[in-house]
C-alpha cells in the first residue's frame, strides 16, 4: 500500500477528477490509467535513446520523428487549450500503435477516449501525475492497488493485488525457461507475467548486460539488464511467451502496459472468463495443454452456475467454488510436465466436500503434487485476511513425498498496515526448496519437512501443514499451591502493616 505523501497526491488527483465533473470511480481509474500510460511510454523512450547512445544499438521508437509532439514530456508544457485537443485528438488514436504489431494494448485501447472535458481538468491531472514516482519499484502496481481500494466493489470478485514479494517467490522456485510459454488465467494487472520476464532478465543476462545508469525520472541510479543472452529467443519472448487472460478490462489495460513496458512488445492479453465454455471455443490452443508454467491467484470468493461452467471442468470435480474450478482448469491448460505455482485459500487443503477431496485426490494420484507452503493470514490485508498457500505441481507423473514448508513471516507486518519487518522466511524457503534433493530434511517440529504421498491418502488427502507439523511444546515448571498461596498471604500482611502505618501519619 502507498502511505503519506504519495496518498495525500493520489487523493487530491481524486479530488480534482470528482469536482471536475468525472465521479462514476471506473471512469477516474480508467482515465488515470490512460495519462500514467502516456508518460511511461515517453520514460522508456528516453531511456532507451540514452542506452543506443551508450551501446549504439537500435531499439524499436515508440514515437516517430513526426511523432514528437505526442511525447509527455512534450506535450505537459502546453497551455490548457492547446492541450485538450493535442491529447484527445492524437495521442489517445496514438496508443492504438504503442506496440510493434498493433494488437495487444489496441485491443484494451480500441475503445478509449478521452473523458476530461475540461482543460483545466486536464492540466491538473497531468501535472500531478508528472510528479507521481511511476519509477520507483512497483509504484504503478501499488499506485493502481491504492485507486482500487476507492471502488467499493473491489475485492467482491477477490480482485486484488498479490504481493510482489510472494510472486517472486513462486517464480523463483518454478524458474521458467526462455523457451517455456506461460499462462496466468486471472492475470489481473499481469504481475506473474512481469515478475517472469524480470527473472528471466536477470537470470540469463551475463555481466557485461547488466548496465547500472541513472534514472530520468529520480536521478538514482539502478541496475538494467540488456537480456544479452536472451537474444535468441527475442521473437517469442516479444509475442510468443507470455499469455494472460482476465475479465476485468481496467485491469487488462494495466496488464498489457506493465508487460509492454517490460520488454514484451505484444503479450498475448485477453478479455475472456476462463472457467466458460467461450474460453475452449475462443482458444482452444491455450485451453488445452498449451502452456509450460501456469502461475496463478485466482479469484477464491465466488461460485458459479453450472451451466456457465464448461463441462470438462465439472467432469473432474462437480462443485461450484472458484478456487476449485481454477485449479482443475490450471491442470488442463498445462502440458504433460507443465508446472504450476498457484495460490488457493486453506479451504482447499482440508474441506470435507466431494468436491475438495476429489480435487486433492486429482493432484496427489493422477499428478505430482511437489510442494505445499503455508502463507501467514495477513498477507492479503488490508483486502482479507484469509489464510492461503501455494501449491507447487506437476501435470502428470506421480507423487512420491510433499515438502512443506511453514512460511511464519514474509518480511512485511501482518496487520492492515504491511509494513517492513525484520521477520522473513520467504529466502529460507526457497533455499530449503532449491535444496530439496540434497538435503531431504525431515524433521516435522522444522519449519521445512516432506510427507509422504502414502500418509496423505490415510489422512483423506488432507494438505493442511497443521496436520503433519510437530509442535514442541516446552515443559513449565511451577511452584506447589501451598507456596504460591504463602506468597499471597505474606503479602496481604505487608500491605495491611504499611496502610495502618498510613492511618497512625493520618490521624
Amino acid at each position: 500500500m502507498i502511505t503519506g505523501e504519495l496518498k495525500r497526491r493520489v487523493d487530491a488527483l481524486w479530488t480534482e477528477f470528482w469536482q471536475g465533473g468525472i465521479t462514476n470511480p471506473l471512469t477516474v481509474i480508467e482515465q488515470i490509467t490512460f495519462l500514467m500510460f502516456a508518460r511511461l511510454l515517453d520514460i522508456n523512450e528516453t531511456r532507451d535513446e540514452n542506452r543506443m547512445k551508450r551501446t549504439h544499438k537500435s531499439f524499436n521508437r515508440r514515437f516517430s520523428d513526426d511523432e514528437q509532439s505526442l511525447r509527455w514530456s512534450q506535450f505537459r508544457h502546453l497551455g490548457s487549450e492547446a492541450m485538450l485537443p493535442l491529447v484527445r485528438d492524437k495521442v489517445f488514436p496514438h496508443f492504438r500503435k504503442a506496440s510493434t504489431s498493433g494488437s495487444a494494448f489496441a485491443e484494451f485501447m480500441k475503445d478509449a477516449q478521452l473523458m476530461i472535458q475540461k482543460p483545466s481538468l486536464l492540466v491538473k491531472a497531468i501535472n500531478m501525475i508528472d510528479q507521481l514516482p511511476l519509477t520507483e519499484g512497483d509504484a504503478k502496481g501499488d499506485l493502481y492497488e491504492y485507486l482500487l481500494s476507492k471502488l467499493t466493489t473491489a475485492g467482491i470478485n477477490g480482485q486484488f493485488r498479490t504481493p510482489r514479494h510472494i510472486i517472486r517467490l513462486m517464480v523463483d522456485m518454478l524458474e521458467p525457461k526462455p523457451t517455456d510459454v506461460i499462462g496466468d488465467p486471472a492475470c489481473g494487472t499481469g504481475g506473474f507475467l512481469v515478475q517472469t520476464m524480470q527473472h528471466l532478465l536477470e537470470k540469463y543476462t551475463s555481466p557485461e548486460g547488466v548496465l547500472e545508469e541513472a534514472d530520468p525520472e529520480t536521478g538514482k541510479t539502478e541496475k538494467t539488464y540488456t537480456g544479452d543472452l536472451l537474444e535468441a529467443h527475442r521473437e517469442h519472448i516479444r509475442s510468443g511467451m507470455f499469455h494472460g487472460f482476465d475479465f476485468d478490462a481496467t485491469m487488462l489495460r494495466i496488464a498489457a502496459m506493465n508487460l509492454m513496458l517490460h520488454g514484451v512488445d505484444d503479450p498475448d492479453i485477453h478479455y475472456q472468463d476462463t472457467l466458460s465454455a467461450g474460453f475452449t471455443d475462443k482458444f482452444p490452443k491455450a485451453a488445452s495443454e498449451g502452456f509450460d508454467v501456469v502461475l496463478a491467484n485466482p479469484p477464491f470468493k465466488g461460485s458459479l452456475d453450472f451451466e456457465d461452467v464448461h463441462a470438462s471442468l465439472l467432469r473432474q470435480v462437480k462443485t461450484r467454488k472458484t478456487e476449485l474450478l481454477f485449479l482443475v482448469l490450471i491442470l488442463r491448460m498445462l502440458k504433460n510436465g507443465g508446472r504450476s505455482a498457484t495460490i488457493v485459500p486453506d479451504g482447499v487443503l482440508f474441506g470435507s466436500s466431494g468436491a475438495h477431496v476429489a480435487l486433492r485426490k486429482l493432484l496427489v494420484d493422477h499428478n505430482q503434487l511437489e510442494a505445499v507452503i503455508s502463507l501467514p493470514s495477513g498477507v492479503f490485508k488490508p483486502y482479507a485476511s484469509v489464510s492461503t498457500a501455494i501449491l507447487v505441481f506437476t501435470k502428470g507423473g506421480r507423487t512420491d513425498d510433499v515438502f512443506f514448508y511453514d512460511v511464519l513471516a514474509d518480511g512485511m507486518s501482518l496487520d492492515d498496515k504491511r509494513e517492513p519487518i525484520d521477520a522473513n522466511d520467504l529466502p529460507d524457503c526457497l533455499a530449503r526448496w532449491q535444496a530439496r534433493e540434497t538435503q531431504h530434511e525431515n524433521s516435522r517440529t522444522q519449519k521445512a519437512f516432506f510427507v509422504n504421498a502414502g500418509e496423505i491418502r490415510a489422512t483423506n488427502y488432507d494438505l493442511s501443514l497443521s496436520r503433519y507439523k510437530e509442535r514442541v511444546h516446552a515443559e513449565e515448571a511451577y511452584d506447589q499451591p501451598i507456596q504460591i498461596l504463602e506468597r499471597i498471604k505474606a503479602l496481604n500482611e505487608e500491605i495491611t502493616s504499611e496502610l495502618a502505618e498510613l492511618e497512625e501519619l493520618l490521624g
